[in-house]
């Protein structure tokens, strides 16, 4: 399955930001050989003979193949951010929002898990000044989890000792699930997403 068709509950196909056309091929290109071979392993002209290009046309959207791996990481991580700053936002008790921000960061991982495969196991690939903007979203992603489990302890929903320790099980659960999804296996994303929240919940304590 390509990148553009592992979409997990009818989404928009992803990548729809990027333009024009043949820099949003370079980019899917790029998704999936980094996904393949890892980022050090995949050239420029690996990229470009992917997407059906010249390794001369590469470099009229993309100064450096550090700069696609860059610009993949920055949209899915801000994907993440708006995922959960949706579910920690929206309306209903912790309880209700945890498990929404859990099965929602669940399906986006299983959905689109070549993406996410890159997004979240390619971070040290970037370099500082890259990576320390990465890794200013993944504090957001980290923020937006533990606000929700502070608002349930707070009102008394949540037994939870290590506020860190246990945002850190969560999100951790989460991302790991792009590593082992399979599009043909015994679970959809639904369901995944399903399973995932009724187990978080059990870790912070609500029967």
């Amino acid at each position: 399955m390509s990148t553009a068709e592992e979409t997990a509950g009818g989404e928009v196909a992803p990548w729809g930001e990027v333009t024009p056309d043949a820099a949003r091929r370079l980019l899917m290109a790029a998704v999936e050989a980094f996904a393949e071979r890892g980022y050090h392993a995949t050239t420029t002209r690996d990229i470009a003979g992917r997407a059906g290009m010249s390794p001369a046309a590469l470099y009229i959207h993309y100064k450096t193949k550090e700069e696609l791996l860059h610009r993949i990481s920055r949209i899915g991580h801000e994907k993440a951010v708006d995922i959960l700053s949706t579910a920690a936002r929206g309306e209903g008790t912790p309880a209700e929002r945890l498990a929404d921000a859990v099965s929602s960061f669940v399906r986006w991982h299983a959905g689109g898990r070549t993406t996410a495969r890159v997004v979240q196991y390619e971070l040290d690939s970037l370099g500082p000044d890259a990576r320390a903007e990465i890794l200013a979203l993944r504090r957001q992603c980290d923020a937006e989890v533990r606000g929700i489990i502070e608002d349930g302890i707070a009102v008394g929903d949540f037994d939870v000792l290590d506020v860190k320790g246990t945002t850190l099980a969560v999100l951790s659960l989460c991302i790991d699930v792009a590593r082992w999804f399979n599009v043909h296996g015994r679970w959809t994303p639904d369901e995944v997403g399903a399973l995932y929240a009724d187990l978080v919940l059990r870790m912070v304590g609500v029967k």
